[in-house]
């Protein structure tokens, strides 16, 4: 009876972590695919015409000026509220 215990234990344990592995290989390419332009057919013409595919790419953050605008939000002042 406890040998049945432990076979079931161990299978159940192992069906979890081969479950967990598939997820996390399929939230890892989801991530991929998403970092990778979409290419159409006018995509596919302009890398036949040019030899070159170029996107319009977000432009990276300004960490700084982000840092900036938060200590210019924290050290304003606020109203307290009115009491009624």
């Amino acid at each position: 009876m406890v040998e049945l215990f432990w076979l079931a234990f161990w299978g159940v344990l192992s069906a979890l972590v081969v479950a967990a592995g598939l997820k996390a290989r399929a939230r890892r390419r989801a991530a991929l695919a998403a970092a990778l332009p979409e290419i159409d057919d006018d995509a596919v013409r302009s890398i036949v015409e040019t030899g070159a595919l170029s996107v319009d790419a977000d432009e990276p953050l300004d960490l700084s000026e982000i840092g900036e605008e938060e200590e210019r939000f924290w050290s304003e002042t606020w109203d307290e509220p009115e009491e009624v």
